[in-house]
């Protein structure tokens, strides 16, 4: 499930930044980085190590 939630992470960060820098969405990429954002504080905050 932790390795999930990192790949599910960094595929947003991706994706927003993609967005950001070639089609500049506006709100929908926003969202994208906030989803990935919470993701990795979660998985911060619950002490899990990247495989």
């Amino acid at each position: 499930m932790g390795n999930l939630l990192y790949a599910v992470a960094v595929i947003l960060v991706i994706l927003w930044a993609i967005g950001f820098l070639a089609y500049n969405a506006g709100g929908l990429i926003h969202i994208l980085l906030v989803i990935a954002l919470i993701a990795v504080i979660l998985r911060v905050i619950s002490g899990q190590k990247v495989a």
